[in-house]
């Protein structure tokens, strides 16, 4: 039977399973209670069960402690940012599970060993007042650079507590700006005033669980006294005030998200907001007097219609007047999408993915016109990633280089001078002598070509029992890109198994296009492109379904989830992390219903018709065999409601299947609060896999 006919019946199957489980009442809503009694019983029970099956062994022992010592390892490399003279760093360590926010200068970051300055223990911090916090970042006041936000998390949530810092004091400002726990959005106007999104009370955030309501907070005024200066509605996703504070282009904005895709932007002159005149759509950068936007639909404009995906620049003033003769900086083609923007005082870096690789580009506007050069000295393969260090005030430039094989290093440059020099490099975390990077293309359901990565033994005739590793997300234009990972080094390639790293449609390996034509109804698109991956690394002899194991989280974990029942027979284990599975209800939990544009309306009939078949909550059937199970997600992410994978697991156990199940009980999205956290949720990842991935041991 042809590829594309089973798969179609597979999924009306499904969806005749799913008409009938929409109606019925769910047994197991009781595990939604994220801190329920009951719910955090039946957590621990699938804790103890979980890790009395995987980690009793001497591998997994040894596989966690060099998981944690990796991630406490002093040769990581310390990623920087700058606030005035000062480079910033936010530390983990043995020492300092929660972390130090520490600072030094440039001079002493080039050195091996810089001298830090200390500015915030958390874990004292902690210990003090009785609290997890976790810490979610900092936002500081230019340019000045002396009194900053900070946004603390309780155990790795995505709300956070806001608290005013003095950096010169080095501690929390008396009666400074403070704002409770919440999903909030606080930014600096000037030193006396704020932009605050928070929760206000009843009717004051979106059905998205994020402000809808702007204000500007004055000090000294109980935030209750703060002005209201925007409403958005509340089926939108967010929105947010902000001040560009560079000298001599200070002006504020008010941005409004009605989907997760769309957004409008608007200048606020005294009482006045005017509204930019741009699709949607687009995500504009506003930087010293120059409009950027990323477009993400063809748009018609003045003489010329620009392509989705394209970078168009023009003087913000000439545009306010009604100028559209934009100039591309970036034109996509059917194998190249732009993957990064980044301004800096007389420079615009652009990064292109060409066929998911990355290329760097340096552009000017000078004598009327601009010119594109490329960034001298970066290698032909590798993921590069590029950031201003100080956009207002120089062309300095940040680059990480990484790949899967070579340790990721970072480099410091100035745009428009020689190439740049490395800072840091880390160590060889993994043997990777005799690993060999390829990229291949399958072809899926509907023609489509989709690239994948491969490492694997060079030179070895392929061994179809050679424990595979596929990965894969597919959504939110979000690209899978090649990077180094200890983990997966001595967690897998080490041990003498094949990583794979799948490019499907819903991501944003080529643009716009790529990730739309897996929205909504078109779904399926993405689950057929993992499953042609899957299938090719079978037709090459690579592996077979016995010794394919997959891997995936979040979004990837609805990917997951759709695997384990539209093809149970493919796989041989599956990884599921911090998932989404129960898309009947997907949109009434945390943040789910901000996801509407990604997924569809469930409460819609028409939308639910489509949505029904990729619910794997309501396809998972007693009557199958399903391979074996990890469920794993956190009881503080307070992003993807840990109940996805607690009904499912329940659902299952009722069925009968080889599942297993472990809830951090702190974490966030991300699944874990420390290194140590991380390096246990690893570990028991590929346990999981190698165990029941790899060949039983011959019999003397």
């Amino acid at each position: 039977m042809p590829r594309p006919l089973l798969l179609l019946m597979t999924l009306l199957a499904s969806s005749t399973a799913a008409v009938a489980a929409q109606d019925a009442p769910d047994p197991h809503l009781w595990l939604e209670e994220v801190t329920g009694d009951s719910a955090l019983a039946w957590v621990r029970t699938q804790n103890a069960r979980s890790t009395a099956a995987l980690t009793g062994s001497a591998a997994f022992q040894d596989l966690d402690a060099r998981l944690l010592a990796m991630l406490d390892s002093d040769a990581r490399i310390p990623y920087v940012e700058r606030l005035g003279r000062h480079y910033y760093n936010f530390w983990r360590d043995a020492q300092h599970p929660r972390g130090l926010w520490r600072r030094t200068t440039l001079v002493e970051y080039r050195k091996p060993a810089p001298a830090w300055e200390v500015v915030l223990d958390l874990d004292r911090l902690g210990a003090e007042e009785g609290e997890n916090w976790v810490w979610s970042g900092a936002s500081c006041l230019a340019p000045a650079y002396r009194r900053c936000l900070l946004s603390l998390s309780r155990g790795g949530a995505d709300a956070t507590v806001v608290r005013e810092f003095d950096l010169v004091a080095k501690q929390f400002v008396p009666g400074g700006f403070t704002v409770p726990e919440a999903k909030s959005v606080v930014t600096w106007r000037d030193e006396e005033t704020v932009f605050v999104g928070t929760d206000f009370g009843p009717g004051s955030l979106t059905t998205s669980g994020y402000p809808r309501i702007v204000k500007e907070w004055r000090r000294g005024t109980p935030l209750e006294a703060a002005t209201t200066i925007y409403e958005g509605r509340e089926d939108d996703v967010y929105a947010y005030g902000y001040r560009d504070l560079a000298k001599g282009y200070e002006q504020d904005y008010i941005s409004r998200s009605p989907t997760f895709f769309t957004n409008e932007l608007y200048l606020r002159t005294g009482a006045e907001l005017l509204k930019l005149d741009k699709p949607d759509d687009a995500n504009a950068v506003i930087h010293r007097g120059w409009l950027y936007l990323e477009l993400r639909s063809d748009w018609a404009t003045g003489d010329a219609t620009h392509a989705a995906g394209a970078l168009l620049a023009i003087r913000l003033d000439a545009f306010l007047a009604g100028d559209r003769r934009f100039t591309a900086l970036f034109t996509p083609t059917e194998r190249s999408s732009l993957a990064g923007v980044a301004p800096t005082q007389n420079y615009v870096l652009v990064n292109e993915l060409d066929n998911v690789r990355n290329r760097l580009y340096q552009f000017r506007f000078h004598d009327g016109r601009w010119t594109r050069r490329p960034v001298p000295g970066l290698p032909d393969f590798g993921t590069i990633s590029a950031s201003a260090v100080d956009a207002d005030e120089s062309d300095a430039y940040f680059l990480t280089i990484t790949d899967f094989l070579t340790p990721t290093s970072l480099y410091h440059g100035t745009l428009g001078q020689a190439r740049p020099a490395r800072l840091k490099q880390l160590p060889a975390f993994f043997r990777a002598e005799g690993l060999a990077i390829t990229q291949h293309e399958a072809t899926s359901a509907d023609g489509t070509r989709v690239p994948y990565f491969q490492v694997a033994r060079e030179g070895v005739t392929p061994d179809a029992t050679t424990p595979t590793l596929l990965y894969g997300y597919g959504g939110f234009e979000v690209p899978m890109l090649p990077g180094y990972s200890g983990g997966v080094g001595f967690g897998w390639l080490e041990r003498g198994g094949t990583y794979v790293l799948a490019n499907i449609r819903g991501g944003g390996e080529f643009g716009p296009r790529w990730h739309q034509a897996a929205l909504k109804a078109n779904r399926h698109k993405a689950y057929e492109d993992f499953i042609a991956v899957a299938e090719d690394l079978v037709r090459r002899g690579v592996t077979t379904p016995r010794h394919l194991g997959i891997m995936g989280g979040s979004n990837g974990g609805l990917l997951m989830g759709n695997m384990l029942t539209l093809r149970p027979d493919l796989f041989g284990a599956i990884v599921c992390q911090v998932p989404l599975l129960d898309m009947r209800r997907y949109h009434q939990l945390l943040a789910g219903a901000s996801w509407m544009g990604e997924y569809g309306d469930p409460d819609n009939p028409e939308e639910w018709a489509f949505i029904r078949t990729f619910s794997p909550y309501h396809n998972v059937k007693p009557d199958v065999r399903y391979p074996p199970i990890l469920f794993t997600t956190s009881t503080r992410d307070d992003r993807v409601h840990p109940g996805h994978a607690r009904k499912m697991v329940a659902r299952m156990l009722e069925q009968g299947h080889d599942v297993l199940y472990y809830e951090n009980i702190e974490g966030g999205h991300a699944g874990a609060a420390d290194n140590r956290q991380a390096a246990f949720m690893s570990a028991l990842a590929y346990t999981f896999l190698w165990s029941r991935l790899a060949p039983a041991p011959a019999v003397p």
